[in-house]
């Protein structure tokens, strides 16, 4: 908080402003003026050398207490990479979380993880994304919490499936073949995921994991599936589904990725109207061959157009072309612009409401006796095209719905390669729907006079995320969810949930508008079967709880492959067959789709965060796989809503809103409270990384170092510091630049904890600290400092945000330590008494600043903090820093007075510094004059008498002497200089406000520089000061 205004002639700043300002401002600048004082202040707490040398010099080096530690300055190459990994070890890393699982805690921390999927070797997206939990767990851990964070995997799935079989293909191998080269694909891409998550020092048991192909995970999801079913959510229907010819399956949203720059051969074709509306024929009798103009990018579905759509409240126009007379039916608004496209003027003939239009019937332009009628809308728009929309049900979603409006028919002419069926007719049977097939209707409009105009649109469109190939909307019988009827609990809980940036909830709702059911059936044998029965000769699907829940317990306990394994009647035993009110089992044969893998994933709620209600006759929980501390529900009350998800913004289409549908389905609440949601890594330059661009950043690569100079060993914790500075909720950008910004700063961060742990050589803060009322008021002043920082880290923690902790910590190191108190204490810390109450105090909040420091960077840089508490003083041997808590700032420290009288100080060392630019502070004595008032009194509290060399306020000026008086000397020597300020004093939260002013005498002085300490405070320059002539005289 900013407590004191400076106005000074030369700089009328704020002194806190100034600090900032071109790197640092006043207390930077301060660092300049004490190169004379003992052992000259520098950039680098640690090169605290005396920086001449000679007689005098070397007299009394050994009388000056410099740092010692043996902590390094630096590690890089292999010693750093192996250090890391002897941390690990040393300070348990493998057994944290079971240690934090069994001990006991108030209050516990839920993260629950979104499943990588299993396909492939670690990347820097996984690193984002786990190093970001791992912070915001070991923080939460820190802070006593006890964490619960079971890593788990997405194993099942087409791109599995596609990579386990390589070149194979599926042709020839059974269902059970498939399954078991996929298993073994996913199986060593988790062990390889698994093996860096570890090194880069992610906490959990890794050894108890989910997977979503584990039996009793499985379980669990059919548990979900059979109480949503049950619900009547999930559905069997004949409806368009985004298929992919590619993959040879449905897709859910998503699973699609929609590419901008997908070009389709768009056009323009008429429908002959063969029956006027009636009340427009009623009025206008001499209309007689007019064609409606319809557009589409798709001119494939044009042979199962079923209807031509319009706007009921829109305007409509009959125009005539002044090329060949030919009369249009439009969208009024539209006439221009098409009028531009079509390179003549339209003559509009008579123009009506879309409600006029009912009741018309067009000529199909392909289909030779097929009639289409006019239908109204609410789809329609004027954005593109003519206000008048081809409708073909089989390939359009709103097409669909205006067939189950009206009854019309829904007839798919694409087979499940993409290609034309029987039903399209001999002309295109076989065609591919997106190439020849295209090219043939085109073809066929123009040979029968339909087609006015072919151009190519750039447009968005929906591609199969795993082949990259565009997909086509077809009918298909399969099994669905009802979202629509979901999707007004799901807005409502969102409204409760937290999400990190807030846009995202947006995001998220206008996905869950969109989506107005879910295909959940795929086409495939690698995932969890759908837990049905066909019957033979009708085709009626059997599937209740009874059939469901005996499914689910042989899943259980064999895993999903016992679906084919398995004989139908160990499948369908007599007691489900009699429970189900069904015929013998010969009836039925299993069926053959498997589960959408956002199904899988999204039930992981079920499986992982709470104790489902078990049947009775279950002896075992669902969580059996994991040990007894691990496997206790997850929260006392019934709420088992995990804190958080953390995942990249791509989840908000996919498991976090799957998670959503399937936990309000079941539970009628969200599965999570917060929600983070962060961007991807990109390359430097912001491009998507891709092999073909070689911009590809391996995370091993970045901790083991490469082939290329350009990329040497960086280690985990730079990996680290990269994911916790960047600005997570942007695209994150990673290459050489940016890791190497991190290493440097963490060497700047070694740098700053070597001088603490060199200058605490010795201290027991067990017995040699010094109660903070005792102590100087510098150092009380740093204890209220630290207090303040430890606030604003838990804060940026709590809040997810670790680029803002170390923004904090940055600013508190260069600010307010370096170059800052660093500065001020260095010749008390060097120069006084080894065991003197000065000495000591300093010492003390050094070791309670060092201490809040590396508790404060541990969930960012665990090995570092580990490291350096190794060497750290007042704990036992053995001990380590993740099972000793948080930062333990004490309420004690907050002293606002106290505050004031060091600010007030500072704010007149801001004025004398700026008094002397570029000369050595240490070379002159500093006259204060302040009126009696409360500023007067604070500077007393740093003085208590007129003139001193060493009173705290001399030390905090840095002057060789420091004179306090109520008004300047008349008689002052000629080459003074004077300077002038104020200072706001604000106390009691405002209630004491004094605006006090001060004036300022600067002269050089006529001591002489001490051998040994360097200060101006030496009779003459062949003896010491008093101060160091009693240190070394006590020594000897």
């Amino acid at each position: 908080m900013l407590l004191c205004r400076v106005s000074a002639v030369s700089h009328a700043l704020a002194r806190w402003g100034r600090r900032s300002h071109l790197g640092g401002g006043l207390l930077h600048r301060a660092l300049s003026f004490s190169s004379g004082r003992c052992h000259g202040v520098g950039s680098g707490e640690s090169s605290a050398q005396p920086s001449e040398t000679g007689s005098a010099q070397g007299l009394y080096r050994d009388t000056v207490l410099l740092p010692r530690t043996e902590f390094p300055m630096k590690l890089t190459g292999q010693k750093l990479l192996d250090r890391e990994l002897e941390i690990q070890k040393e300070c348990g890393f493998a057994d944290l979380y079971s240690w934090q699982r069994e001990r006991k805690a108030k209050k516990e921390f839920c993260l629950h993880d979104g499943p990588p999927y299993a396909n492939g070797d670690p990347h820097v997206g996984h690193a984002l994304n786990k190093i970001l939990k791992d912070i915001c767990n070991r923080f939460e851990m820190l802070r006593g919490r006890q964490v619960h964070y079971i890593p788990g995997w997405d194993c099942h799935g087409l791109p599995i499936e596609l990579k386990a079989l390589g070149e194979l293909g599926t042709s020839g191998l059974s269902p059970l073949q498939i399954r078991q080269k996929a298993r073994e694909f996913a199986e060593g891409a988790i062990a390889r995921q698994k093996a860096a998550f570890q090194r880069w020092g992610v906490m959990a048991d890794w050894d108890q994991c989910y997977y979503t192909f584990d039996g009793v995970y499985e379980a669990a999801q059919l548990k979900v599936f059979q109480e949503m079913h049950s619900k009547g959510l999930i559905y069997q229907d004949y409806k368009p589904i985004f298929w992919s010819p590619s993959s040879r399956t449905a897709l859910a949203e998503a699973e699609l990725e929609y590419n901008p720059e997908h070009v389709s051969r768009a056009i323009y074709a008429t429908f002959p109207l063969v029956r006027l509306p009636p009340k427009i024929a009623s009025e206008k009798a001499d209309l007689e061959s007019v064609s409606v103009l319809v557009w589409t990018t798709q001119p494939w579905t044009i042979p199962a157009n079923e209807a031509v759509c319009y706007m009921p409240n829109a305007q409509y126009s009959v125009v005539k072309r002044a090329d060949n007379s030919q009369l249009l039916l439009a969208a009024t608004e539209r006439i221009a612009s098409m009028a531009a496209l079509l390179g003549t003027e339209l003559e509009s003939v008579v123009t009506f409401t879309g409600s006029e239009l009912e009741g018309g019937i067009c000529k199909h332009p392909t289909i030779p006796d097929k009639e289409v009628p006019l239908l109204p809308a609410n789809h329609v728009t004027m954005a593109k095209g003519t206000g008048m929309v081809h409708t073909a049900p089989a390939h359009g979603m709103d097409d669909y719905s205006v067939a189950s409006q009206f009854k019309l028919p829904v007839e798919c002419m694409v087979d499940e390669d993409g290609k034309f069926n029987d039903l399209a007719g001999p002309e295109l049977q076989s065609l591919p729907v997106m190439r020849e097939g295209t090219d043939k209707v085109i073809s066929m409009l123009r040979d029968c006079g339909a087609l006015v105009k072919e151009e190519p649109c750039v447009h968005s469109y929906p591609y199969d995320w795993r082949t990259k190939q565009p997909v086509v909307i077809r009918p298909s019988k399969q099994w669905f969810i009802n979202t629509e009827s979901l999707k007004d609990k799901a807005k409502e809980a969102l409204q409760k949930v937290r999400v990190l940036p807030e846009s995202a909830k947006g995001s998220l709702l206008v996905m869950l508008d969109r989506r107005t059911y879910w295909c959940i059936s795929r086409q495939r044998s690698w995932g969890v079967p759908i837990p049905v029965f066909y019957h033979r000769d009708t085709g009626e699907a059997l599937i209740n709880k009874h059939t469901v829940s005996h499914i689910a317990k042989l899943f259980k306990e064999k895993n999903s492959d016992c679906w084919w394994e398995l004989p139908i009647e160990t499948l369908l035993p007599p007691e489900v067959l009699k429970q189900s009110k069904a015929g013998p089992v010969t009836d039925y044969i299993r069926g053959e789709d498997v589960l959408d893998i956002w199904f899988d994933s999204g039930a992981s709620w079920a499986a992982v965060l709470e104790e489902m209600e078990e049947d009775s006759e279950e002896t075992e929980p669902r969580l059996s796989w994991l040990p007894a501390p691990l496997r206790k529900p997850l929260v006392t009350e019934s709420d088992s809503r995990a804190d958080a998800y953390v995942e990249g913004k791509d989840q908000i289409g996919g498991w976090f809103q799957s998670s959503l549908l399937t936990s309000i389905a079941v539970r009628n609440k969200a599965p999570y409270k917060s929600l983070v949601v962060h961007g991807f890594a990109v390359s430097e330059k912001g491009e998507k990384m891709s092999k073909s661009l070689g911009n590809v950043v391996d995370p091993d690569t970045i901790i083991n170092g490469g082939k290329d100079p350009s990329m040497p060993a960086y280690g985990a914790d730079v990996l680290r510091w990269w994911v916790a500075e960047s600005n997570i909720f942007s695209e994150v950008q990673i290459g050489p630049t940016a890791l190497n910004s991190a290493r440097d700063s963490i060497s700047k961060l070694r740098n700053t904890l070597k001088f603490l742990l060199g200058n605490l050589h010795g201290f027991d803060p067990l017995t040699q600290a010094v109660d903070p009322k005792e102590m100087h008021y510098i150092d009380q002043y740093m204890l209220h400092q630290l207090r303040e920082y430890s606030i604003k880290v838990t804060d940026a923690y709590s809040e997810f945000d670790a680029g803002r902790v170390i923004r904090v910590l940055q600013a508190f190191i260069s600010r307010d330590l370096s170059s800052f108190y660093f500065s001020i204490i260095k010749d008390r810390l060097y120069c006084d008494p080894e065991d003197s109450l000065g000495r000591r105090s300093c010492q003390t909040v050094l070791e309670e600043v060092l201490d809040g420091v590396i508790r404060s960077i541990a969930p960012i840089l665990p090995h570092l903090a580990e490291e350096v508490y190794l060497h750290a003083p007042g704990h036992d041997k053995g001990e380590t820093l993740f099972k000793s808590g948080w930062i333990k700032s004490s309420s004690v420290w907050r002293r606002p007075g106290l505050e004031e009288a060091v600010e007030g100080a500072c704010a007149i060392r801001d004025s004398f510094l700026s008094s002397i630019p570029g000369k050595n502070a240490a070379q002159y004595d500093l006259t204060i004059a302040i009126e009696p008032g409360l500023l007067f009194e604070l500077m007393e509290s740093l003085q208590e008498e007129p003139s001193s060399t060493s009173s705290q306020l001399a030390e905090l000026m840095m002057a060789a002497r420091v004179n306090l008086t109520s008004e300047l000397p008349r008689d002052l020597p000629p080459d003074a200089i004077l300077n002038h300020g104020t200072f706001l004093i604000n106390l009691e939260g405002g209630v004491i406000r004094e605006d006090s002013a001060y004036n300022i005498a600067v002269v050089p002085t006529s001591a002489s520089r001490c051998p040994r300490c360097r200060r101006y405070t030496a009779e003459s320059a062949d003896c010491m000061c008093p101060r160091c002539q009693a240190v070394v005289s006590q020594a000897h």
